[in-house]
């Protein structure tokens, strides 16, 4: 089990981000949160076995339709047991 801490850049608010990555999320079987940040970015924390999580940074890497992401960063964290995936305002 790991956790990540992700920052997402580029066009990622006003094109439905935050609810299409809780639909990955989902199909994934990850957990965590995604927010809009007031600089134009989305924030999330994603957690789960390694294998989802890196698909689920690989989908955060390129978004849904509408989306133009122009950079990722991440940084690990500690697992917190966390369950479901929720789109924090």
């Amino acid at each position: 089990m790991i956790r990540q801490r992700v920052i997402v850049h580029g066009r990622v608010q006003a094109v439905g981000f935050r609810f299409s990555a809780r639909v990955e999320a989902q199909r994934l079987g990850v957990s965590g949160w995604i927010r809009n940040r007031n600089d134009g970015a989305v924030e999330a924390e994603i957690e789960g076995e390694e294998a989802s999580v890196a698909s689920m940074l690989a989908w955060l890497d390129e978004g849904p339709p509408g989306a133009d992401v122009t950079s990722l960063s991440t940084a690990d964290r500690e697992p917190i047991g966390e369950r479901g995936f929720r789109v924090l305002s």
